[in-house]
């Protein structure tokens, strides 16, 4: 996994740095110079460049990479940026999977503890503002899962519950037949057998 270390001394700029960048033409390596170009010119607007190559945006040399360049296709520029972000703090996407649901202080906890104390207080905050601010830019939403049909239940016709050989059953065409067990109680009186067999016919034929 991985936690990036790169963090903005200020992030009230950062929607306006993406909305600047998705509009630009790539250059062929993101330096300071074309930093300018979109008119962030201060010393702190450089944290930039590391941010763009922590996301996966460019190499350690500056030169776009293929996230880049989908990032400039607008319809899908937020989705490219969340996941640039899920594998740019991917420990915390570890121990938190909805982490960009995050408020700052909580992102803030997390990291402290992922990265063992070995970041100041202030340090600490900076870099959850960060994450706060990109998770805020990007777009988490997931379309919608193809429909996908549920198998019909198999209807199976039983007789006797005995399955049919496969020539038997392929000659079936919906006409049911029906076996009748009865079980004739012990009697020497005719009459008895009389009325059963009288009440069968009066209900069954």
């Amino acid at each position: 996994m991985t936690l990036t270390n790169s963090y903005l001394i200020t992030s009230k700029n950062l929607e306006a740095f993406f909305n600047a960048l998705v509009t630009a033409q790539a250059p062929e390596r993101f330096t300071q110079k074309f930093l300018e170009t979109l008119e962030f010119k201060s010393s702190n607007d450089r944290l930039y460049i590391g941010l763009m190559k922590s996301l996966g945006f460019i190499d350690e040399a500056g030169v776009p990479q293929d996230r880049y360049y989908k990032f400039l296709d607008q319809t899908q520029s937020k989705k490219v940026l969340a996941d640039g972000i899920r594998e740019a703090y991917g420990d915390l996407f570890a121990v938190q999977t909805k982490a960009n649901e995050l408020n700052a202080q909580d992102v803030k906890n997390k990291l402290r503890t992922l990265t063992q104390g070995k970041k100041t207080d202030n340090v600490l905050q900076l870099m959850a503002n960060t994450f706060r601010a990109l998770c805020d830019y990007a777009d988490w939403t997931i379309g919608p899962k193809p429909k996908i049909d549920e198998p019909k239940p198999k209807q199976e016709t039983t007789i006797q519950n005995k399955e049919l050989p496969k020539s038997t059953t392929s000659q079936l065409t919906g006409e049911f037949h029906y076996n009748i067990q009865i079980h004739l109680p012990e009697s020497r009186d005719q009459a008895v057998y009389d009325a059963i067999f009288k009440s069968l016919k009066d209900h069954l034929f």
